[in-house]
């Protein structure tokens, strides 16, 4: 055989194998591109709403002094972090959220666990309960004012409030969903009310209280910025309002988007830690 036919011979055996590989490969790479693009969607309308403020801005669409552009809000972000009030700032804002979000999360797990497994506590509690929990954050404000005063444990307790609520309700949920397979085998096994709460309503009831406290983390967050929008002289939401005043909307853009994102941040942590105690939960003890 000639040795241009051998060349021939070993091209069209490349191509072939190389024919045969291209249906196992492109699968994989079709998966990989809808990944990112799974990963990348979230991002698609930010950046079109960024892509819009700075052509609106740029061609005059709006007036810079009630839009101020992306380019100026970045610098007065630069400007707040070197010069250290955005890190105080914050670290107020954050010292009040957490310590209110604790105290309101755990008289919630308190009063949720008690109207979940007593009937006759839920008789008397919860229709006043679910009266009041209507009233707005900003609708106890007048009346905390003339008894706390303008201090720090007015916003305490109005970012409790904002907490204790979907802590309680999603407590109470969560005690009344114990699998009926599992009061069965309580049953059985004479456990004692203690026990049958410890082993079995407590554990059937996490990712319930999961979601409870990421919405109450939630809640604490936008009651905090209200609270500091209203009363105060420092925190985060102090820089909206003092922009506000100063007419320095590129302040208040700075501010808002920092409150954004440690929202934001906070959230996705919590939603990740509900996804990790829902997928750890035993079989048992789910419907």
């Amino acid at each position: 055989m000639s040795e241009t036919a051998l060349d021939a011979g070993n091209e069209r055996f490349g191509n072939d194998a190389a024919a045969r590989e291209l249906p196992a490969a492109s699968p994989r790479r079709n998966a990989r591109l809808r990944a990112l693009a799974w990963r990348l969607a979230p991002w698609v309308l930010p950046a079109v709403l960024l892509a819009l403020w700075a052509t609106g801005c740029e061609r005059g669409w709006i007036a810079p002094q009630i839009l101020p552009p992306p380019e100026r809000v970045f610098d007065t972000f630069v400007e707040l972090a070197r010069s250290g009030d955005l890190a105080s700032n914050t670290l107020i804002s954050l010292q009040r959220v957490l310590v209110g979000f604790a105290a309101g999360t755990l008289l919630g797990f308190a009063l949720g666990a008690a109207l979940g497994l007593s009937r006759t506590f839920e008789a008397y509690v919860l229709p006043s309960f679910n009266a009041l929990v209507q009233i707005p954050v900003l609708g106890w404000l007048p009346f905390l004012l003339l008894l706390v005063g303008v201090g720090e444990p007015l916003k305490y307790i109005l970012i409790a409030h904002a907490a204790l609520v979907p802590v309680t309700l999603s407590t109470l949920q969560g005690f009344r969903q114990t699998p009926a397979s599992l009061d069965e085998v309580a049953r059985v096994f004479a456990y004692k009310r203690w026990q049958r709460i410890v082993y079995l309503v407590v554990p059937a009831a996490v990712p319930t209280l999961a979601t409870g406290v990421r919405l109450a983390f939630t809640k604490a967050w936008l009651a905090l910025v209200v609270v500091e929008l209203v009363a105060s002289s420092e925190g985060l939401g102090y820089l909206i309002v003092y922009g506000r005043q100063l007419f320095q909307l590129d302040l208040v853009m700075a501010s808002v988007v920092v409150v954004g994102a440690i929202g934001y941040a906070m959230n996705r942590s919590l939603d990740a830690l509900e996804a990790r105690l829902r997928r750890g939960q035993p079989s048992a003890f789910r419907e």
